[in-house]
């Protein structure tokens, strides 16, 4: 019997997603599926939801187990084959609202703040010490296990966990299953979907769709290129941003344009506020989400918990295809997020962590090496990797000078405030955040 335990349960949609992929594949739904939360009333709202997706798709031959609070998450950890991480550390509020305000007072506007800017360096050092907490459990009572991180800020927190623990860890997100689809669709080449080849390499919500071509091994690239500019010139869309990555950089990358808005320092700029409008860039638009689902979740949670008769069709989620790819040695690719160990991408820093295809079978999960990227891709993924590893050095030595660091070297950051503003607004974030933040020196 495989056992899955899910870290952070009470994140009832994508525990739906992951387990219910989990129990509709063959391999897999006889599991010991574990449920961990810190909330008492999503973790059983999490409960009464797979147990009824248990009942309807699987027979009820899953067996599924709750364990809430830190005294009772080694139990849910203890034999684990495999570890699925969706927490988040201080939720909404207080944590996210503090991230945009305290910024905000300064001039600092963001979208999403959960990757990288100071919001995502504040939620990386809230999150890491209960990770690491996680890791030294996994150690104890299931070294083997493997770890499927699907927590932002990815690249830090699995950089982190790969560097620092012994634990075998993979960084999951869906950006790269949908990447090249949505693109696709976007610029009228539905056509072109079926069939098509692609690569994609760089590091999380950054990653570059380097080569993509048709069934028939044409490339798609002009065509696209010469799309993505006509669209960006005649209308008013929610992909600009990356759109002008390709007329600018020549390449498309895999998260979306609100995200990588704040990636850089070339479009949310108060001296120049007009290029908001230009293009199309929702400010504070990870707020606005959590707010309307807050107020949807009542409505939603009786669709979900109270549907007695609730199913479940497998997503693109890659949780399930890895594991079952572990359990029964069958071959699938994936891309995942792990070290740069020997240089899979030869023009980033060994230690930063990469988002790279990777085979996955019986033996585990093996990262393919894709060499250089294009110097202009590197260069801007290299402005990411410099905080993701300032970050993780600040939560290691618990110096508070290495979270200045990263701050000033953060592109957006950097490019709106003075160092003075920025060492005025980390105090104030770290006071502000209190209990949420460990102590730093």
């Amino acid at each position: 019997m495989v056992k899955i335990t899910f870290m952070g349960a009470g994140s009832t949609i994508f525990a739906k997603n992951v387990l219910g992929d989990c129990m509709s594949v063959d391999s897999l739904r006889n599991s010991e599926i574990c449920l961990y939360d810190i909330d008492p009333d999503r973790l059983k709202e999490s409960e009464l939801m797979l147990r009824a997706i248990n009942k309807n798709i699987n027979e009820g031959r899953a067996t599924i187990k709750t364990y809430l609070g830190t005294e009772q998450r080694k139990d849910a950890l203890r034999a684990a084959d495999f570890v699925v991480n969706a927490i988040q550390v201080g939720g909404y509020d207080p944590c996210t609202i503090t991230d945009f305000e305290i910024p905000k007072k300064y001039g600092l506007r963001q979208t999403i703040a959960d990757t990288l800017g100071i919001g995502g360096i504040m939620r990386a050092l809230r999150t890491i010490p209960v990770m690491e907490d996680f890791a030294r459990d996994m150690e104890e009572v299931c070294p083997n296990a493997y770890f499927l991180n699907y927590t932002n800020p990815m690249s830090i927190l699995t950089g982190f966990m790969l560097r620092y623990t012994s634990i075998k860890t993979v960084g999951l997100c869906h950006s790269v299953q949908v990447c090249s689809k949505g693109l696709l669709e976007q610029l009228g080449m539905e056509d072109k979907l079926e069939g098509r080849k692609e690569l994609i390499a760089g590091i999380n919500h950054m990653g570059w769709l380097l080569k993509i071509s048709d069934k028939n091994n044409v490339d798609l690239y002009p065509e696209i290129r010469r799309r993505a500019i006509e669209k960006n010139k005649n209308e008013k869309h929610n992909d600009m941003v990356r759109f002008e990555y390709i007329n600018r950089l020549g390449y498309y990358c895999t998260e979306s344009s609100e995200h990588n808005a704040e990636y850089n320092p070339y479009f949310i700029k108060s001296k120049y506020p007009e290029l908001i409008d230009r293009y199309n860039i929702p400010l504070d638009e990870y707020p606005r989400r959590c707010i309307n689902q807050i107020k949807g979740w009542e409505k939603q949670r009786d669709e979900l918990v109270k549907n007695p008769n609730l199913t479940h069709e497998r997503t693109s989620e890659y949780a399930s295809y890895i594991i079952d790819a572990i359990v029964t040695n069958k071959p699938y690719k994936i891309g995942g997020n792990v070290l740069n160990t020997g240089g899979l991408i030869e023009n980033l820093p060994q230690d930063a962590c990469v988002e790279v295809p990777c085979m996955v079978d019986g033996s585990g999960i093996y990262p393919c090496r894709v060499g250089r990227l294009p110097v202009q891709l590197a260069a801007m993924n290299m402005t990411n990797v410099n905080v993701h590893l300032t970050t993780i050095e600040a939560a290691v030595t618990r110096k508070k000078e290495h979270i200045y660091h990263a701050a000033m070297l953060d592109p957006h950051t950097g490019s709106e405030l003075s160092i003075d503003e920025i060492v005025k607004m980390v105090d104030e974030l770290i006071h502000t955040h209190g209990p949420w933040l460990p102590e730093y020196k």
